[in-house]
């Protein structure tokens, strides 16, 4: 088995968890490869990994072909990991080194203890659906996609904008307000969340359309099926616009002409045994806890 270890930044408090993890690998015999810029800033503050594949790029990863990607971070490092490996069907071992961590279900506490069930083929694989951009002018190059949402965007102070969206070619709102969110149902529990969006289980196949500080307080959120296509003309005072894929942002216009739909791939994510999505909000989100002693 080959175990691709992947990062975003190297802290130096994070660096016996990167050492549990590799020594816990050496131990069962796999086979290491590490992302190359995350490899060059741990030799940065002092810790050398002496793995000899690095990988930079998608190409580089079919090429090598790893079983399973461990991320070291929190779900932002699985955003991140996700545009390397795009539609290769390579499940992905999220190892929360951050703070909340949907996605990113394993606390750092129980890597030795991850790694030797992950050797062992003890583990579940949960399926995550991902939405993609169509555009008629280029933007976002080869990862049109998200995991997470899409979002688009007043820039900066100016004026709110006007949305008009449309479901499968028929005009359902025009929204006027600072935004819109498209959240799958891994990004009903993000920046849709703290919009007031509905949390939306992940086998759901739906998306949520979230208006961002609406002008009309009629309008609310609503969840659609994922098997629709929401199609966005936008207009507004300012010239430009900002749209998003996750942590992934371009500068837009009124001649961009948008629309969303599910991609054609999903996104594998490993969980120890017994772990469920109601678990996890249970603990991220503090429910059935009495908070006020």
């Amino acid at each position: 088995m080959k175990l691709l270890v992947f990062g975003q930044r190297a802290k130096e408090k994070d660096l016996g968890h990167v050492a549990t993890l590799l020594k816990t690998a050496s131990e069962k015999e796999l086979d290491l490869a590490i992302y190359g810029p995350y490899d060059e800033e741990l030799a940065e503050i002092g810790f050398t990994t002496s793995i000899d594949e690095r990988i930079y790029s998608y190409e580089e990863v079919v090429k090598s072909k790893p079983d399973v990607v461990v991320t070291l971070g929190g779900d932002g490092t699985i955003l991140k990991a996700i545009t390397l490996i795009r539609e290769q069907d390579i499940p992905i071992l999220g190892i929360n080194l951050g703070r909340l961590g949907f996605l990113a279900s394993v606390e750092k506490k129980n890597i030795s203890e991850v790694v030797d069930e992950v050797s062992a083929g003890k583990y579940d694989v949960e399926e995550r659906s991902l939405l993609k951009l169509d555009c008629n002018l280029p933007i976002f190059g080869e990862t049109c996609f998200a995991l997470n949402d899409f979002t688009i965007t007043k820039r900066d102070n100016s004026s709110m904008i006007t949305i008009k969206t449309y479901i499968d070619d028929v005009l359902m709102n025009t929204y006027w307000a600072d935004g819109i969110i498209v959240a799958t149902p891994t990004g009903s529990t993000g920046y849709s969340l703290s919009c007031d969006g509905p949390i939306v289980f992940p086998e759901s196949s739906n998306f949520v359309i979230t208006p961002i500080a609406p002008h009309n307080l009629n309008v609310r959120p609503v969840v659609i099926s994922d098997s629709n296509t929401i199609r966005f003309e936008i207009d507004g005072r300012a010239e430009n616009f900002l749209t998003t894929l996750d942590s992934r942002f371009e500068t837009i216009t009124k001649d961009h002409k948008i629309s969303i739909s599910k991609a054609g791939f999903k996104i594998k994510l490993i969980h120890q045994k017994g772990t469920t999505f109601m678990e996890t909000i249970r603990s991220k989100l503090l429910w059935g806890l009495d908070m006020r002693n």
